[in-house]
This record gives C-alpha cells, structure tokens and sequence, in this order.
C-alpha cells in the first residue's frame, strides 16, 4: 500500500468570519481519510510560516478544539499573511519545496483570493519540476466577494461574504433606529463600509432596507459621483425626510487621503489616517446640511470581519463543505484546482459543489455588475438583492458562552521539529 502523504493548509490575506470552517472542513475530512493522508500541519502565518518552517501540527490538536474552528472568527487559530511570493523570488520558491520535502507533504491547500491561487498553482509547477509530487488546491475566500469573474461562472459568490453582508444588513438597522430617534441634533450619519475596489460590502447595507422605506444612500466606490453630488444627494433627503443614512465604501473617491499599500500591491485605507468616512462627515458639515444639527460618522474597521455573532449560518455551512470538497478533489481529481460554488437555476436558493482550475481564477477580475446599480448611483436594484438575500441566513450562530465570553478554538502550539537552517523571507530582507 502507497504510503500516506503528509498536508500542508494555509491562509493568505484579510481574515473572515467563517474563514476556520474552511480550516476545518480541509483538516477534519483529511483526518477521516488516513489510508490517504497523513499527518495535517498548518503553515503558521500562511506561507510565511512554510517559508520559515513553522507548521502547527493539527493532527495533534484535540478534536473539540478543531470542532470549535466552526464558531472562531478571523485567523488568529493559525493566522494569515500578506506575503505574496513575487517573480523573481527564487529562494522563496526553492525554500518552499525544500520545507515540503524535509516534512513529507504531498498536499497543500492553499486558502485565499485569486493572487493566493496564482501562488498555489506556481508551487505546485514548481515542485513537478524539483522531482516532488505535489497535489496544490485552493479553498476560496475573501470578504470582498471579488475572487472569480463578473458572469459568476467560476465561483458564485465566496466564503466571508455572506456574514458582512449579515454584519450590514443588521448593523443599518440598528443605525436606522438611532438616527431616527436622534436626528433632531445629528440628521446625517455616515458609516464606511470595507470595499477598497469592488461594491459587494456596502451594497448589502440594502438588505436592510428591501422595501426603500430608510432614508438610505449608498455610495460604492463604482458609483462614479463627487462630494459635491454626494451633498447635494444628500441634502435631498434631508428636505424630504429631515435624515439621512450614508454607506460609503471605503474606496470611494475622496482623494488619496488615507491610502497605502499592502506587500500585494492593492490599496488599502488606515484606520490611524484620514478615513474617508472622517472626508466625508467634515466635508458635508462645511457645505452645510438642510437641516439643523450635524453630520456624524462611524467606522466599523475590522469588526466587519471578525464579529461572529453576526455571522450568516450559510455562509458558515458553505464555507466547512467548500474545505470538504478541496480535500475530495485533492484526493480524486489531483492538482490545479480550487474548490467552488455554483448556484443552481430557479427561484429556491440551491448550490452544488465543483472545482475550477486555479489558472482561470488567479488571471480573472471580478467586478460589480452595472445593471446593479441603480440609475440614481446611490442605490442598488432588485436583483441584486435576489442575489445577496440568500447568503446571509435565516438565523442567528449557535456560539458556546464560557463565563459569559465566547468560546472560541485554542490550538496547542505544537510545532513540527525543524529539519532545515533557520531562514528569512526575501521580501523581508532589509
């Protein structure tokens, strides 16, 4: 009988709130397949920690722990990274192999967005050509719902999405209620919603309101208006209904104010700097309002990610099934692949499970579809509520409470032992 192969799970980029269902879907169904599998390490801190040799040994873990990966938000179970692995970085690439082969690994699923693809296919390329077997497949992720391509033929919608819609949905309702009660003195509230690129973020602030009956305005960074649209919108309300709701994507055109960079080269904005929430509350406050009081705002910031108790169940089953299925199609279908998910036609919401080759995902653009927008630009339409609606759930998560704290997984540090020389990653050589 062929020898079990030892796996090798990580995660790239920002965190989600179901992110661990992934992690557990891929090492709870490789633990029930040992004839096929062996021993499940995770890269800690993504691929920095394979760079660097540091692989938690979950095979190790107690199996509550992995089963309580179900309700523990964000990554701090085996963290993440923003460490993109570059052309040109050859050591990086030959490190990774060599940490593969000194530990066995036949497998590695790799967890993230389309530039995490792009790594997992360049990994596993590489290593048929150093003589190593290695079976790379990916397990969708991103907040962002920007992995895959505009006509949703490659992936429908990904895990993450689903609970900060959830968190939007929610959090304009209770905004709704506050600023109705106290609008006398603060007629306008801004609130800023991730999303440096794409609108999916700050156009779910609409499940709140699918009937239109919330002073609401949204502002995607597609939207395409000036401040100066945006106070002349938003004085409009104030005429007719003395309030306003603002939801504004972070990406929104307010100058460059706030912006930097991640090591992936996409913009982010700092929470520490000028926040395009903060541009647009004063802006707003120095034009004047149609009423009387002021403009305010608030910033969820990372909330938005790591809330579990706002979590959409959906999106949490999804996310577990779509780390089942990386580990079917590792061990049935092989390499270069990215476990995915399809709507099926028709009016009741139904998905299947498939794979897609991770080329295809890493060289695809997602954008919003502009026929969701609404003609105003501050609004988005029935049909993107259809689509979105599903995803965030009938009910509320099911979290364990321990002293009145949320019980999250706490994984023992148990590291596998070092077979290579200690080693910095390039891009982090000064």
């Amino acid at each position: 009988m062929t020898q079990s192969k030892n796996v090798v799970v990580a995660q790239s980029g920002g965190p989600t709130p179901v992110i661990n269902n992934t992690l557990r879907g891929i090492v709870e169904t490789c633990k029930a397949m040992p004839d096929h599998f062996g021993t499940v390490y995770a890269g800690r801190h993504g691929i920095e920690g394979v760079l660097r040799e540091e692989l938690i040994d979950m095979s190790a873990q107690a199996d509550e722990e992995i089963a309580l990966l179900s309700v523990t938000p964000a990554a701090g179970s085996i963290g993440t990274c923003r460490y993109k692995l570059k052309a040109g970085q050859d050591e990086d690439f030959e490190r990774v192999i060599e940490v593969f082969k000194a530990h066995q690994v036949g497998y590695f699923f790799y967890v993230g967005g389309n530039d995490s693809m792009d790594t997992a296919s360049k990994i596993a390329t590489l290593a048929h050509e150093r003589g190593l077997d290695l079976v790379a497949t990916g397990g969708p992720k991103t907040i962002d719902n920007d992995v895959g391509d505009s006509e949703f033929q490659l992936i429908d919608h990904t895990p993450g999405y689903g609970s900060v819609a959830r968190y939007w949905a929610l959090t304009v309702q209770g905004a709704n209620e506050e600023n109705a009660g106290s609008c006398p003195a603060d007629p306008v509230l801004v609130m800023q919603a991730m999303g440096r690129k794409i609108g999916f973020i700050p156009a779910a602030a609409r499940l709140a309101d699918p009937n239109r009956e919330m002073p609401l305005q949204i502002y995607m960074r597609e939207s395409g208006l000036s401040l100066e649209q945006m106070a002349d919108m938003v004085n409009g309300d104030l005429k007719r209904h003395g309030r306003c709701l603002v939801v504004v994507s972070e990406g929104f055109d307010v100058g460059s104010v706030g912006e930097r960079k991640d090591s992936f080269g996409h913009t982010q904005f700092s929470s520490s700097a000028t926040t395009c929430e903060q541009m647009v509350v004063n802006y707003l406050n120095e034009v004047g309002l149609a009423a009387r009081g002021a403009a305010r705002g608030n910033v969820p910031g990372t909330d938005q990610r790591h809330n579990m108790v706002y979590a959409s169940t959906v999106d949490m089953e999804e996310a577990y099934r779509l780390g089942q299925e990386a580990v079917r199609i590792a061990a049935e279908d092989g390499s270069g692949y990215m476990s995915t998910i399809l709507r099926e036609p028709g009016p009741v919401y139904r998905v299947r499970y498939d794979k897609v080759p991770l080329e295809l995902v890493a060289n695809s653009e997602r954008t919003f579809p502009k026929d969701w927008i609404s003609d105003n630009r501050i609004d988005v339409t029935d049909d993107f509520v259809a689509y979105a609606r599903p995803l965030i759930g009938e009910n509320w998560p099911t979290i364990p409470l321990v002293d009145g704290r949320q019980r999250f997984a706490r994984l023992e540090r148990i590291l596998a032992t070092r077979q290579l020389p200690a080693y910095v990653p390039q891009g982090h050589r000064s």
